[in-house]
């Protein structure tokens, strides 16, 4: 006959060995995208992937829902996001429509404008960009140039230079000539972002820092010697003028303190 304090421990033996109870499944919540969304991202995709065309127009509302199965609301939701996006044009009136845009270098250039913008990037970070990829841009144009770019870099060094003390025009004119080393180097991507960037640092420049004849002839001569290296397909000689000159400028514009001038340097080889 078993004694007490033994069946005591085969109870709790018995006990032990018990496995706990298997947890429930349990699911975490679930984000379902709205159908608009889903719609839009199917149109981009096809767009990007250059199954659209650009100007192909896109079956009427009517069709899309009945080809969907959304709503006309739904739709129409769809086709504004890809209309903000840039992505299709929607045109009033009869025979229009939503047609297919193909995004280009103003849209990068406006998206990173507005990212620019939006976060209050500073002055500062938007000159150590530009002193990164413009002598690279100058390098690539003297590798790539055109009789063409030539003659537009002519032209806006002539504007530049034809300025006189309108100081607006002769910053106008800045822009232009920078903006066609981006374009002789035929780069998409650095056209795009220095046609932001140049827009974004005049902008952030206060144009009565750059009342003085000395900066505008300093910044005339820089632009000359970067095109004689550009025409003469130099490209290092074109990346090392450039490179002197957007740091130059950069540390004009930061240093000035409103009651003095920092000179640019001098260009060199």
């Amino acid at each position: 006959m078993a004694r007490p304090h033994q069946d005591a421990r085969r109870e709790a033996r018995t006990v032990t060995d018990t496995p706990p109870p298997t947890p429930a499944p349990r699911f975490e919540p679930l984000t379902v995208p709205k159908a608009s969304d889903v719609l839009a991202a199917e149109v981009r995709e096809r767009i990007l992937s250059g199954e659209f065309d650009e100007g192909t127009a896109l079956p009427p509302e009517r069709q899309l829902v009945e080809q969907t199965g959304l709503s006309r609301a739904t739709v129409r939701e769809a086709l504004r996001v890809l209309e903000v996006e840039r992505l299709v044009e929607i045109r009033p009136g009869r025979g229009g429509g939503a047609f297919v845009r193909r995004p280009g270098r103003d849209s990068l250039a406006s998206t990173v404008r507005l990212v620019i913008r939006g976060q209050r990037i500073r002055l500062e970070a938007l000159h150590e960009t530009r002193e990164a990829i413009e002598p690279a841009c100058a390098a690539l144009a003297a590798r790539r140039r055109t009789d063409s770019d030539l003659a537009e870099l002519d032209a806006a060094h002539a504007e530049l230079v034809g300025a006189g003390t309108d100081v607006p025009r002769f910053l106008r004119a800045n822009i232009r000539w920078h903006n066609a080393v981006a374009r002789a180097g035929d780069n998409e991507l650095l056209i795009g972002f220095m046609g932001a960037l140049s827009q974004s640092i005049h902008a952030s420049t206060d144009l009565a820092q750059f009342l003085d004849a000395g900066i505008r002839r300093l910044t005339a001569h820089a632009h000359a010697r970067v095109t004689e290296a550009i025409r003469a397909r130099d490209a290092a000689a074109a990346h090392r003028r450039m490179s002197r000159h957007v740091c130059g400028f950069a540390r004009a514009a930061t240093e000035v303190d409103g009651r003095e001038l920092v000179a640019l340097p001098e260009a060199e080889d």
